[in-house]
């Protein structure tokens, strides 16, 4: 890969968001393969389509490209906040690819967040433009970045080095099995995944995982069962291959 983005495709941008949006975009489709399915190259969907900003003509998935200088933080700018939460929960989400570069425009990381990672509740809605701004009353998102489990970061590229092709296709296809397309289940699925990612070692009981019933009981106000929901979902990351079941209540990360 030419991690060098081409900067004679900026001249004719003023704004330095739309200067980055156009080189990344295009270092995209130079370098980038399908990370679903191998895919040699991926193709560039006509200009301002609303759902994604690349395809693969091979399996069909979608993606879109937001790219950042320096480190991604804990937030992602997004686009329209109502627009967001209608993809997620009508499944058109495309996999969102976050690239990040340095300030003489060279990529440093590249990372895939599968379309399956994404819930209503990791999209903040922002206050509404001011009436005196172009697009008054307009209402954007962010991604919370940070609230998303690891194991829907797929690393392409870090601090400028390369991974394998082959384990990054690895690593998408392992994640394929916590696929849902109902929203219900995909939060409650990927809370009880962030819960365990929350507990420092590798083995871990039941009753650290009954320690998070407060905090799940904020984001589920209406499930009076916690820790038999608690119970059901480490049962769905077992049988997923996710975790292992080692008795007596205790657990083993393989994740």
């Amino acid at each position: 890969m030419n991690l060098l983005f081409d900067l004679s495709l900026a001249s004719q941008y003023k704004s330095a968001s739309q200067k980055a949006r156009v080189m990344s975009e295009a270092w995209i489709e130079s370098n980038m393969y399908c990370p679903c399915c191998g895919n040699d190259f991926l193709t560039h969907y006509e200009n301002n389509r609303p759902v994604a900003d690349f395809y693969c003509n091979n399996c069909g998935e979608t993606f879109e490209v937001k790219s950042k200088e320096g480190n991604i933080g804990r937030k992602i700018a997004d686009g329209a906040y109502q627009t967001a939460i209608e993809r997620i929960t009508g499944n058109s989400n495309p996999d969102l690819f976050v690239l990040r570069y340095s300030s003489d425009y060279q990529v440093t990381g590249l990372l895939l967040i599968p379309k399956y990672f994404f819930v209503p509740t990791v999209i903040e809605k922002r206050k509404p433009l001011a009436q005196s701004a172009h697009r008054a009353g307009w209402v954007g998102c962010n991604i919370l970045y940070s609230d998303i489990p690891a194991q829907g970061k797929i690393t392409i590229i870090d601090n400028g080095i390369v991974s394998i092709k082959e384990d990054v296709l690895y690593c998408y296809n392992r994640t394929k099995c916590l696929q849902t397309d109902v929203i219900h289940n995909r939060e409650w699925l990927l809370d009880i995944i962030q819960c365990i990612n929350n507990i420092k070692n590798e083995f871990f009981s039941l009753s650290d995982m009954y320690s998070f019933e407060n905090t799940l009981y904020e984001k589920h106000p209406n499930n009076n069962n916690i820790k038999a929901k608690i119970r059901q979902q480490l049962q769905i990351l077992r049988d997923k291959g996710y975790i292992r079941f080692l008795g007596n209540g205790y657990y083993q990360k393989i994740i």
